[in-house]
Parts: C-alpha cells; sequence; structure tokens
C-alpha cells in the first residue's frame, strides 16, 4: 500500500467505490460526497467534494475522482 492514508478502490460491479482509512474500509462510496461524508466521519474534518477531488492525500485506484459507475456505464 502506499504512504496515503486514504484509498479509494476501483468501481466495484456495483458501481460503488470502496473507500479505505488507514486500511479500515469505511464504506461504499457512489459520489465523491460519499467520500467526502467518509472521511468526515473518520475524523478528517473540513473536506467537501471539491477538496476529495483535489486531495493529495487520496490514492485513486482504478480511475480518478472522476471515474464512477460500472463498466458497462463507462
Amino acid at each position: 500500500m502506499s504512504g496515503n492514508r486514504v484509498v479509494v478502490h476501483p468501481p466495484s460491479p456495483s458501481g460503488g467505490r470502496r473507500v479505505r482509512v488507514d486500511g479500515e474500509i469505511l464504506g461504499l462510496a457512489y459520489s465523491l460526497a460519499d467520500v467526502a461524508e467518509f472521511l468526515r466521519r473518520a475524523g478528517l474534518e473540513g473536506i467537501d467534494a471539491a477538496d476529495v477531488a483535489e486531495s493529495h492525500l487520496i490514492e485513486w485506484r482504478g480511475g480518478g475522482p472522476r471515474v464512477w459507475g460500472t463498466a458497462a456505464d463507462r
């Protein structure tokens, strides 16, 4: 795993992306707003959807912050 605290994994068959912080799975996000909410709940206050898309603290696997949905959707 990289040095990033936050990892957003590739889209699952359902279209959601698994979000991990410090190795702990927080849930399945379906949007940048979902990622921001998971981070807020993990104690990373003051992060909104725009911050999530631009943050260097987040490692995006299987596509960047604009990649959502199932493979059939892309």
